[in-house]
């Protein structure tokens, strides 16, 4: 049953005012879940779910400002949707490059694209390859947009970087197998440089990562929601938010 619309805003403030600045996560990951089962309940079309979809990201970083979150990673497109139908896959990289472009816009944060960006269309791989200089002095969030991503791809993406560097020294790969280390990998992912995720929300009821932040995620905690993507409201983030600051973190003690 939905509460009346005052009782509602009543109910998010409330929520709002009981989080503590120092139990919130700064790094939140999300997977944005569920724009084509959104379309299929209202007889829309899937460019129509990945529209809404846009739009939700839009409001969901100001919902990350507003709460002073550091850091935002937003899994968009999977090396997998690549491999969509041709005329799916033509609408969603025009939505996203609509998105990236009304990012920059809108100055909502600082963007860095992360993923195997050889991988991309042509337009939309020269497009988001210059948006971190662009959107380097804005305010809010960082945003690492996850586009052409793979977990998998990812580490085997640092494994050869390692190796390059270590061949570039003129050092053995014998001598790297003896000394390659966590940090070594760590230091070479698309995230390099930046905390690990401390929470990853998936939408859509589905609980599974599917490939994301594999290496990054070892001791996020995670959150599962029921909405669709499109229908994410913010009283759901604060939900997710306020399970996280229940959760005690060992990272493995």
């Amino acid at each position: 049953m939905k509460l009346p619309r005052p009782l509602y805003s009543l109910y998010e403030s409330r929520l709002a005012s009981s989080l503590k600045e120092d139990t919130l996560p700064h790094h939140v990951g999300v997977l944005v879940d569920g724009n084509r089962r959104w379309a299929r309940q209202f007889g829309a079309s899937t460019a129509d779910g990945h529209k809404a979809g846009a739009q939700k990201i839009v409001e969901f970083l100001r919902w990350c400002a507003d709460l002073n979150i550091d850091v935002v990673t937003l899994y968009i497109l999977s090396t997998e949707n690549l491999k969509r139908p041709q005329e799916e896959l033509t609408a969603l990289i025009e939505i996203i490059s609509g998105l990236v472009t009304q990012l920059q816009d809108e100055a909502l944060c600082r963007i860095q694209p992360v993923g195997a960006l050889d991988s991309l269309p042509p337009r939309l791989r020269e497009q988001v390859e210059c948006i971190a200089e662009s959107t380097a002095n804005n305010p809010g969030p960082h945003l690492n947009i996850a586009v052409g991503y793979g977990g998998r791809q990812e580490i085997v993406d640092a494994v050869r970087e390692v190796i390059r560097d270590t061949r570039d020294r003129g050092d053995s790969v014998e001598a790297l197998a003896e000394t390659l280390s966590v940090d070594d990998i760590s230091a070479r992912l698309y995230t390099r440089g930046q905390p690990d995720p401390d929470l990853l929300i998936r939408t859509s009821g589905e609980q599974r990562l599917s490939g994301f932040l594999m290496w990054q995620s070892a001791y996020s905690e995670f959150y599962f929601c029921e909405a669709l993507w499109p229908d994410f409201r913010r009283v759901d983030f604060l939900r997710a938010l306020r399970n996280y600051a229940t959760r005690q973190r060992r990272f493995g003690n």
